[in-house]
């Protein structure tokens, strides 16, 4: 072959080399496209599985605070409505929610024109509870409201209402409304109401043995004999009243001395204390 002919056909032959290569690396990727990825261990897959779990409940938690979030506030707008039962129902609904944004909207409902109203936010504030004590201290000092706020106190649990219920014994237009929020926490009001026992106002120790003698805790049974010597007649009468609500034995023994008493009123009533204890047993 002449020299001529070799060097055309070295070109050609260059060139159907370089073309093969290419064909063979373009195979060997698309081979490596084709071929399945490495399968995971349980281990990944489990943990894959729980993070994947966890994101959406997460998501489904943020979802469902917002749908409280969004009918918080519709509720608290119908607070405002010129129809007294959709505002008794916005009421109740918020109670029902507990939550702390629904205290001040309630807290202003105390004062609505309508009692149905004003009762039902009573109960919701219960239903919240503590997180309300704070703002229902502070709205004492609104008058018009205050019956109801001493009410919705008495039905929280929380030793913070304690000592404003208390001092709500000195004033004579709500005493009795204070009293009555103090009968409805029960046992944990009678430590302090026996310490009032001895306070210097007169209301306030007048009360505190009425309310004693309606939560009926042993508790104050001794207390209650202690002012059996009283000077005032009405507080020995109101301490023997006290004491037959109750119905210790050791309260019906300190009573009878006062059949004896120097004031008619008291020895009248004790003697119906008397008979009526007569006719039941002693552990009655």
């Amino acid at each position: 072959m002449s020299e001529e002919m070799k060097a055309a056909e070295e070109p050609e032959t260059q060139a159907g080399e370089q073309e093969l290569v290419t064909d063979e690396v373009v195979d060997d990727m698309a081979d490596s496209l084709m071929e399945e990825p490495e399968a995971a261990s349980p281990e990944v897959v489990a943990m894959a599985e729980g993070e994947a779990e966890g994101l959406e409940e997460e998501e489904e938690q943020v979802l469902e605070e917002d749908l409280v979030k969004d009918e918080i506030d519709i509720q608290i707008d119908l607070l405002q409505d010129q129809d007294w039962v959709i505002r008794r129902e916005a009421v109740i609904t918020l109670g029902e929610m507990a939550d702390e944004r629904c205290v001040e909207p309630l807290v202003r409902c105390l004062r609505d024109g309508d009692w149905q109203v004003r009762e039902a936010a009573v109960e919701a504030l219960a239903e919240v509870g503590s997180p309300a004590v704070e703002s229902l201290v502070k709205f004492l000092r609104d008058w018009d409201a205050r019956k109801y706020v001493l009410r919705a106190l008495g039905k929280i649990n929380d030793e913070r209402v304690l000592d404003p219920l208390i001092s709500s014994l000195r004033n004579d237009e709500f005493k009795d409304d204070a009293t009555r929020a103090l009968v409805d926490l029960g046992s944990p009001a009678v430590p302090k109401l026996i310490m009032a026992l001895t306070d210097r106002d007169e209301f306030v120790r007048k009360q505190a043995i009425l309310a004693l003698g309606d939560i009926k805790d042993p508790q104050a049974v001794d207390p209650l004999i202690a002012l059996l010597q009283e000077q005032d007649w009405w507080t020995r009468l109101t301490a023997a009243a006290a004491l037959e609500k109750i119905g210790e034995p050791r309260g019906r023994d300190a009573v009878k001395p006062l059949m004896k008493d120097p004031d008619l009123v008291v020895r009248m009533r004790v003697e119906r204390i008397l008979a009526a204890w007569k006719k039941q047993p002693a552990n009655a």
